[in-house]
Parts: structure tokens; C-alpha cells; sequence
């Protein structure tokens, strides 16, 4: 676990009997830094809110709570779902420092297993990638049923692996991995395969700038889709 973690008891955990395989990588993962993430809200999904009426939004694997918050600062009533509790507290702490704390109700589960407790105006899925199992066409179209009519499903997703990934990460280890599936947006939204109740908005690659882990820039391209509840 991680070393400063901070349990808040507003933040409900999985009731599982034993740490499986997602939870024990995540936090570790998220044990290795005091933060993994910049805190800035992720491009598309700024985009992709712009004009939207704020109210309920799911954010599914929030971690440290970038968009989470940031959605609140925008009005939104926002879920964040993480595995990761040391990730979630970070965020509830951003979310409190921001003055939002009461526009974000934060739950520590693994979305394998979590079910959506009412309904929301816009679910958000970025980069909702994974190098252990996870069933992540199966969690995105459970959000999806728990959108309103009028609602919106995001899905931003890599478009291909950086370019200073090696052949020991996930993205060559196991090609074949649903969560770790790199998907062209028509893919995407064929995977998903909600049907005709749901209308394509947006099903793009865009480019964006990137820093990589030596500090050497980089141009990564993301998957970007976006659907409207009929």
C-alpha cells in the first residue's frame, strides 16, 4: 500500500475477501510517487464538455482526481471510481483544497464488479487501459445503461503505444488483452456496440503533445469518442 495513504471514511472500498491481481498492481503502482499525474483535466474530455448543461458525471477510473475535480469546478455533480485508494484520497484532498469537496463523491472499487447507483448526465472513461485482466467493453457499456436520455458517453483511449514503450510493457506483452487494447475510434464504437438509441458524435484520432519519461517530447495520438443517448 502506499506510504502516506490516508483512509477516508466516506469513500467506500470493494468488499472483497482478498487483494486480487487489479488492486495490488494499482497500488503499487500508485505507491511509487507521491503523485503520478499532473492534475490537469484531460484535453478531450474539455473539449468534449464544452457546451454541455453540468450536471451528474461518472468518472470511471478517476485516479488522482484530475477530471473529477475539474468537472466540479465546472458544476458538475461528479462520481470518481477508482481501485486505487491512495489515488482516490489524493483526489478527495484536491477536490477539498479546490473548495469542490461537496460536488465529488468518491468510491474506492474495482469496476469489474462496481454497478452504477443511479443515473448520470455524462460518464467519462479515459485512458481506462490496464495491464492485468479487466473487462473493459463490459464496464463501459454498464456506465453506457446508466446514462439519461440526452446523456453523453466519453471514450478516450490510446490510438497506439508512446513511442518509448518497450517490448516488456503491456502494450507488446499481450496484444490480445482487451484491456490493454489500443483502438481505432470505429473500432471503439463497434466494440461497444450500443446501437441505434446512441448517436456518434465525435469517432477521431487526435494528436497531442506529450512529455515522456526522460523528458524527451513526444506526439501521442488518442482515440476520442463520443455518444449521445438518443
Amino acid at each position: 500500500m502506499p506510504e502516506h495513504q490516508h483512509a477516508h471514511a466516506h469513500a467506500p472500498r470493494d468488499t472483497s475477501d482478498a487483494v486480487d491481481e487489479t488492486t495490488a498492481f494499482w497500488d503499487a503502482r500508485y505507491a511509487e510517487r507521491d503523485r503520478i499525474w499532473s492534475g490537469r483535466p484531460n484535453a478531450a474530455l474539455v473539449d468534449a464538455v464544452r457546451g454541455m448543461t453540468p450536471g451528474r458525471a461518472l468518472d470511471l477510473g478517476c485516479g488522482e482526481g484530475g477530471d473529477s475535480v475539474w468537472l466540479a469546478e465546472q458544476g458538475w455533480h461528479v462520481t470518481g471510481v477508482d481501485v486505487a485508494s491512495c489515488a482516490v484520497a489524493r483526489g478527495q484532498d484536491a477536490a477539498v483544497e479546490r473548495g469542490v469537496g461537496d460536488r465529488v463523491r468518491w468510491v474506492v472499487a474495482d469496476l469489474a464488479s462496481w454497478q452504477p447507483d443511479e443515473t448520470y448526465d455524462l460518464a467519462s472513461a479515459c485512458f481506462l487501459h490496464s495491464p492485468v485482466a479487466f473487462p473493459r467493453t463490459e464496464v463501459l457499456r454498464r456506465a453506457a445503461s446508466a446514462v439519461s436520455p440526452g446523456g453523453h458517453l466519453l471514450v478516450v483511449g490510446h490510438a497506439g503505444p508512446p513511442p518509448w514503450a518497450t517490448d516488456h510493457d503491456h502494450w507488446h506483452d499481450r496484444p490480445d488483452h482487451e484491456a490493454a487494447a489500443l483502438l481505432a475510434p470505429d473500432e471503439q464504437v463497434a466494440a461497444l456496440g450500443l446501437g441505434d438509441a446512441w448517436e456518434t458524435i465525435v469517432s477521431e484520432v487526435r494528436t497531442r503533445d506529450a512529455v515522456g519519461p526522460d523528458g524527451e517530447p513526444a506526439h501521442l495520438d488518442d482515440s476520442v469518442v463520443l455518444l449521445r443517448r438518443r
